[in-house]
């Protein structure tokens, strides 16, 4: 089933779901094409719905150059790690644990072959799924620096909620005893 086919067959009261789709996705004006799909992969990997996923990355194929579909991989790869170990981090009390090293390898964050802004909006959105505050903060702030502008990485978490909302109605489509097969 093809990525627009998916949208289409959403259920009625996802309506606002497939108009958010249309307008930030489809006709999006505010990020780059690369941005966009690149973000719109790295969302429908983290809600971690297959079927969302492999449509979203069929069609990114056709919009991403293979280096920048790999980054975005890469980029929910190492932030699927990340968000977990600096969560942690966040949610003990016990304030020991952020002294020690993580020793957790991130060659991913800079081996990319992408433009370091576009990785860092991939990385902010896994991390907004997520829940990382920390990684969150970090992303933008280092975003920031780079000279993206709060609208830009707005842009971004909002593709990226569209998404993330998607996923979750179609696993609870495929979960519900009414749902058709």
């Amino acid at each position: 089933m093809a990525l627009e086919e998916l949208i289409s067959d959403l259920p009625a009261y996802a309506k606002d779901l497939k108009l958010n789709y249309s307008s930030l996705v489809k006709q999006n004006t505010e990020l780059t094409p690369q941005q966009l799909w690149g973000t719109v992969v790295v969302a429908a990997i983290a809600t971690r719905c297959a079927e969302l996923t492999t449509e979203v990355i069929a069609e990114a194929e056709s919009v991403l150059a293979p280096g920048a579909l790999d980054a975005a991989k890469a980029a929910a790869a190492i932030m699927g790690m990340n968000n977990i170990y600096y969560r942690f981090h966040h949610l003990t009390k016990n304030e020991k644990y952020a002294t020690l090293p993580s020793r957790l390898r991130m060659n991913a964050l800079r081996g990319h072959t992408v433009e370091a802004v576009d990785f860092e909006l991939w990385c902010l959105a896994v991390s907004a799924i997520n829940a990382c505050d920390k990684c969150v903060d970090s992303h933008e702030k280092v975003l920031r620096e780079k000279g993206a502008t709060e609208e830009l990485i707005n842009a971004v978490v909002r593709v990226t909620s569209v998404i993330h909302a998607i996923g979750v109605v179609l696993d609870s489509e495929k979960a519900s005893p009414t749902a058709t097969a």
